[in-house]
């Protein structure tokens, strides 16, 4: 899933909102008896969760790259 699929109410949550609602809807389906297209839109709800996640994770590794890019691009200038 592209995460041009995510939708917004999701885009706009942190790390740990998106890994807070993750675990709540675990502990729906274990706790509850719900029906199978419920079950599934939860499932479907966890893995966009997962994807924004990840997505998140992906932006943080490329400010990283980026900052000791240009930290080491410094560093050769003055040598």
């Amino acid at each position: 899933m592209k995460s041009k699929n995510i939708p917004a109410d999701i885009k706009v949550k942190s790390i740990k909102e998106a890994q807070n609602e993750i675990k709540s809807i675990i502990s729906k389906l274990e706790e509850s008896e719900t029906n199978l297209k419920d079950s599934i839109d939860k499932y479907n709800r966890m893995i966009q969760l997962n994807n924004h996640i990840q997505d998140k994770f992906k932006e943080k590794l490329n400010e990283i790259r980026n900052s000791n890019f240009k930290d080491n691009q410094k560093s050769s200038f003055k040598k």
